[in-house]
Parts: C-alpha cells; structure tokens; sequence
C-alpha cells in the first residue's frame, strides 16, 4: 500500500508536470501564430530619395525609390510596380506615376504644374501590397512648392496624426493607467535588460499570477517565456544580444492569450559607413566635379549587384534630409515621422532615453494582436504584382445600384490577333484582370458576357483613395518668402526665358511585351479572303466559302450557328463571335460587315475551353483595319487606352570640357545641380560620377542613398562648395 505522503508527491509532480506543459503548449502556439501572421501579413516599406525637398511651380522633381521587407529588412525582389502621386494641400492627387521596378529599385520624373499656387504638398508611394493596409503604410513625405507669381497665402498641411499616436488604429492597453498592471525597462548597461511588471492584487485575483510576454523587433522574434507573477513586482532579464537594434516592441499577455499590455523600447542601431566619398570640398563655376565613391567590399559579395541613386542640391540651413537608413528606424510601422522630430539631427545623435519617450505613445500599424491571434488570417484583396499588373472593377446594376455576383466579365484587345480573358464576379461584384508589365499603351474592352443595357462597369483606379487625415492652414506669414527659395525662383525665371531644360529624352525601362498568340490556335477553317472573287454580302460569304457554318437573317433577327462534324447537326448554342479579336454578342453585327473590308475568318468548329469558359464553337473575323472601328461599342462595355507602367525621363546634365563651351553667354542656373537614379558601382565596390558646376556660387549638399549587394542599406552626404 503506498503512503498517502508519497501519494501526494506523485500527485503534486504530476500537477506540477501539467502546469510545465500547458506553459510550453500556449507559448509554442503564441509563437506559431505570431511567425504565421508576419509570414502571411507581410510588411513592405518604401523609401524615396527625391532631388530637393522645395521646388518651384513648374519645375522637373526627379526621385528613385527603394523597395524593403520590414521584416528581413532586406530588398523585396518580387514587385514589379509602384505608385507614386504627389497630392495638394487637401490631399487631392495632382500627377500620379505608375514605376517599374526592377530589383528593388525604381526611378522617375514629374514636371510640377506651373499653375501649383505655394504650400504644402506630399509625395505619397506604396505598392499593391501596401494598398491592403493604406493609409498608414505608405512613403509619405512633405514637400514645399512656390509659386512667386500667384499671390496666395501659402497653405500649409497639417496632419491630425502629427502627435504620433493620434488617428492610429486603437491599441490594447498600455498598462500606463488604472489597468492593475504596468510594464516598466531599465537598461543598465549590464548586458541584461530589465524589464519590472508592477501588479496589484486585483489583477492577480482577476488573471491569475502567471502571464506571457513576448518580444519582437520589425516582425522578428527576440523573446518569448511565461511568467510567474506572485508578488507586485516581478523582474524579468533579457539578454541584450537577443534583442535586434530598432523599436523593441514588448507585449504581456494573460493566460487565454488576450493581450494585457505593451511597451516599445529602442535598441540603438549599429551604424556601419558602408561608403566612402573622395571629392575636392571646393570646385569653380563650371568646373567639373569628381566624386569618387567606394562601397564595401567584403568576400563572397556581390558589390557590383548593389543599387545607388546621387543627388546635388544647394544646401538649406538647418535642413536634414532624411536619409534611407534614418527613415527605416520607424518607417511606417509606427508612423512616426523621423524628419519632423530628428530636425537636423540624425538619430544615432539622439539618447536612448530620448527615442523612448518618443515611443510612448506609439501605436503598431503591423501588429494587430486580435489578427494575429485570430482563427483565420485576413483575406486581403490587393495582390503583390510579381509579374502582371492587375486591373480591377466592378459590375454594378444600373437601375439598382448593387453588385451583380456570379457573372462572367470579358476582356479583349482590339488587334489582328485575338487574345482573351475572363473573370467571374465576387459576391460583391468585383472583380480583376492580368495585364502585362510595360510601357506600350493597350486598348482595352470590357464587358459583362450577358448583354444587359441594366448593367454598369466601374474600373478601380489603381491609385488608392484612402488619405491620411490633414487640415489646410493659410499661414499668417505666407506673403514671405524665404531667401533661398526667392533665389530658386530667379534660376528658375532664368532658366525658362533662355529655355534651357535638363530633362532629356525618356528612359526606356527593361520590359519586354508579351508576344500575342492566338488563344484559339490553329483554327479549323482559316479563309482568307483575298483568296477569293468578292462578294456583296456576308451572308453570301458563309454560304459559298465557309461550309457548316450558317449565317441567316430573318426579318430584322440574324442567327449564326455552327454543325457538328461528327453529328451532322446543330450545336444548339450560339458560338462565340469575334470581330477584329473583340467579344460580340449580335450577329447582324458579322452580318451587317461590308466583305471588302474582313481580311479573314477563322473558325473553330467544336467546343473550345479557356480555363472554364466554354467557347460554343468559335467565328473570328479579322478586318484589315484591325482596329474595331468598324463595330459601334454597346452602352454596357467599356473601352479605354491602358498603360502599366509610366516612361521616365533621363536628367541631362551641361558639358564644359570645349573651351568654346566654357564661355558661351548661355546661362546655367540649375537649382539641382546633378541626378542620378541608377549608380551601380564596379566589381570592386568603385565608381567614379563626373559632373559640372553651375554659374551658381553656393554650398551643395551631395546625399547618396541606395542598397549594398547584400541588402545593407547606404546613406551618404557631405557639403562642398562652388565659388
């Protein structure tokens, strides 16, 4: 008989083995699901380098912007397209660009509207992916536009979220008031952070005396563990080495996992000068200009796979451009906006202590713990665009004004070659089609496949619609303007009466279009018809040239229908009817063509599949035209050019080297003195970026921005001179 002393030992130990289990089972499942979630919910960040951060109305805003996973904050290969708009002080677009983007890295141009009266505008760029989670998670940056010429207060955009955590999505419980729990840090330089939880009794009766705490840094796991909570203070250590340098964001959790509190802490960011720049500090008025940049080279890296973009700009007081480095501290994760807090300091210039107090209030854009925790991830609806671009709409009864669920929407493309696709209505009547990436502009036609006058197609904008709260002020003090912008203006005025521009021809960007094929093949019956004596109708044609297809008007009704080979009778379906490679629903329209004009007339005579579409036989009528004019649209299609991605054009930048050159009376009052989007240094991490001077004697800040060939990021300026 075993003692009741040893009884309660096994039984104790069992109880104690249990409890070890469900700690190790509930922090196993935190840590799936949270690995799943930044896996599943992935965050993408873009940074812009743009030329200068004031411009005058009517003047060229060259820019390059760079694509990185939040997470691995590493370049993102796999989009292809980013959007870009520059949009007025009350956030209404003013010229949005489609840009291609080829490992990483996309550049552009925009020529400002000489119309732009002064104030506040914001470069805005995100990709498809980031359009899930606009507006926060996007590149967003002020810039300050002039207009000397209309005397209008300058209207200054103020944004509601400017306080940090203001307008943000509603975050749990810091554990800052009345919440019976507080988390507090304490660094002591002693390798080890502290982290002190302060409870009091009515927490622990409520909760319980054990909790989790988990720690991750943009999307990677530093910590996880339970805690026993026995008395009112608890102190856990975390080694310092386990945290990454960044925004350390710290989260308690009780025992069903529902989130109790949070803290976010700063790790300070090892800054490494992964670059070098060599250049005299001084150079004469028209002078050439010699940088010479050296990037690390380390062994097994490919430093010549690296992107770099250059800008030189005169150089403003007190102004701190924010640089690639600087701006992915936050980025838009918290939507801190860096340069309006570091000013013209860079943030390793800044104390722990300081970044800290900064991120009390801080809200997450990514981590949304009630997603993360859910059953099933978030159906999200914007795609990343790998390799086609995705065009979007909406099929909308017109007399109802509500979705249409469950139909077919066709789309063709006017051309001697006849290419199809189709997609099928959601249950909120979206829905979305594949276009290829490039420059050409396409001519596209949408329609629902039932011909109905009630139905009512809406194209999506690819540009998103959803703003950053702002408020517009008129500033009190608009009328003056400051001197270095009265001094832009005078290059500007200049520059625009000897018509002198800097913008050449446009940069074509590595795509290459698709090779249309036919989606039918090789047809059953190809008619050509110059093959043949002409005839005055096309009822005639089909009768004496095409056999087993018969087109026939009865009154005011044409019917077009096709005989089954093997059968010998009629499918009983009407086929699917093409007119230059574009879908028809009528057949008076074949029937009504004059021959002269039809080139030829491909048939396919039995049941034909795209995807789960089912073509009933296929009558592909090509005219020499090609174009479709020769067909009125019905009012339920849609018609429209198309293009992809926007050609972007190059800087072109004077050359002195003549003497005769050298002294023309041809001014040169370039506000930026040099661009380049696409530096890509040698095998042994070197390049050489000659340029000239101006006529302008003034400071320039040279700002080197990019990625290294191992995904480290490069940001680079230094002030010379030209006297």
């Amino acid at each position: 008989m075993v003692k009741p002393a040893v009884t309660f030992i096994i039984l104790f130990l069992s109880i104690d083995c249990s409890y070890a289990q469900v700690q190790k089972d509930m922090t196993d499942y935190l840590r799936q699901k949270f690995i799943r979630y930044t896996e599943t919910v992935f965050r993408e960040e873009i940074f812009v380098h743009i030329d200068r951060d004031t411009y005058i109305a009517g003047e060229d805003i060259w820019f390059n912007l760079y694509l990185i996973d939040r997470k691995s904050n590493k370049p993102v290969f796999d989009d292809k397209i980013a959007y870009f708009e520059l949009l007025s002080p009350e956030n209404l677009p003013i010229i949005q660009k489609k840009i291609f983007i080829d490992k990483a890295s996309g550049s552009g141009h925009m020529v400002l509207p000489d119309t732009l009266s002064s104030g506040t505008y914001t470069i805005r760029a995100y990709t498809s992916w980031m359009k899930n989670f606009l507006p926060y998670n996007c590149y967003m940056k002020d810039i300050e536009v002039y207009n000397a010429l209309i005397r209008k207060p300058f209207r200054r955009k103020i944004y509601s979220d400017d306080s940090v955590s203001a307008n943000k999505p509603e975050g749990i419980n810091s554990g800052r008031s009345g919440s019976g729990l507080k988390v507090s840090s304490n660094n002591s330089g002693s390798g080890m952070l502290e982290l002190i939880i302060r409870s009091d009794p009515e927490f622990r009766s409520d909760y319980g005396n054990m909790i989790y705490i988990l720690i991750h840094t943009h999307g990677i796991l530093n910590h996880i563990s339970s805690v026993i909570i026995s008395d009112d203070t608890a102190i856990i250590r975390v080694p310092e080495s386990k945290l990454l340098t960044g925004v350390n964001h710290i989260t308690l959790f009780d025992t069903g996992l529902r989130p109790l509190a949070e803290r976010f802490i700063y790790t300070p960011q090892k800054y490494n000068e992964l670059l070098k720049m060599n250049t005299s500090l001084k150079y004469k008025t028209r002078e050439k200009i010699v940088l010479d940049l050296e990037i690390e080279n380390k062994p097994g890296v490919a430093v010549d796979e690296g992107r770099m973009s250059i800008s030189v700009s005169p150089l403003i007081a007190d102004s701190h451009k924010t640089g690639i480095d600087d701006y992915l501290l936050f980025g838009s994760e918290f939507g801190i906006k860096i340069q309006k807090i570091t000013g013209s300091k860079k943030p390793e210039e800044y104390t722990v202590g300081f970044i800290d107090s900064l991120l009390l209030s801080a809200r997450s854009n990514w981590i949304d713990w009630d997603k993360v925790l859910a059953r099933d991830q978030t159906d999200l609806k914007y795609p990343v665009e790998r390799k086609d671009h995705f065009l979007t709409g909406r099929l909308i009864s017109a007399d109802r004004e509500i979705p249409v669920d469950n139909k077919y929407i066709l789309l063709s493309s006017p051309g001697k070659v006849a290419t199809f696709q189709y997609a099928r209505t959601d249950n909120l009547g979206n829905f979305g089609f594949k276009i290829n990436i490039d420059e050409s502009v396409s001519d596209l036609i949408i329609q629902p496949d039932d011909p109905d006058d009630k139905y009512r197609i809406s194209i999506e904008s690819p540009f998103s619609l959803r703003y950053a709260h702002s408020e517009v002020f008129s500033d009190s003090a608009g009328g003056l303007i400051p001197s270095h912008v009265l001094k832009q203006g005078i290059n500007y005025q200049v520059n625009k009466i000897y018509e002198t521009s800097f913008s050449d021809s446009k940069i074509v960007a590595d795509t290459q279009p698709v090779k249309s094929f036919r989606f039918y093949g090789k047809p059953d019956i190809g008619l050509v018809m110059s093959d043949y004596i002409t005839l005055p109708v096309m009822e005639e044609v089909f009768q004496e040239l095409l056999p087993g297809v018969l087109l026939k008007r009865k009154k005011t009704v044409c019917d077009l229908t096709i005989i089954d080979p093997v059968t010998r009778r009629n499918f009983g379906f009407t086929p699917g009817m093409l007119v230059d490679g574009v879908i028809i629903k009528d057949p008076s329209i074949i029937a009504g063509l004059d021959p002269e004009l039809v080139e030829r007339i491909d048939v396919i005579k039995s049941n034909y599949m795209v995807g789960i579409y089912v073509f009933h036989g296929i009558v592909s009528l090509i005219t020499k035209a090609g174009d479709y004019s020769n067909v009125k649209l019905p009012d339920y299609a849609v018609r429209m050019p198309y293009r992809v991605i926007d050609p972007v054009g190059s800087f072109k930048s004077p050359d002195y080297s003549g003497s005769a050159i050298m002294e023309e009376h041809i001014p040169d009052f370039r506000n930026t003195l040099y661009w380049d989007p696409s530096i890509k240094p040698d095998k042994n991490g070197n390049v050489r970026i000659e340029f000239y001077a101006s006529d302008i004697v003034s400071e320039y800040e040279i700002a080197v921005e990019g990625i290294s060939g191992e995904g480290k990021m490069i940001s680079l300026k230094k002030i010379i001179r030209v006297e």
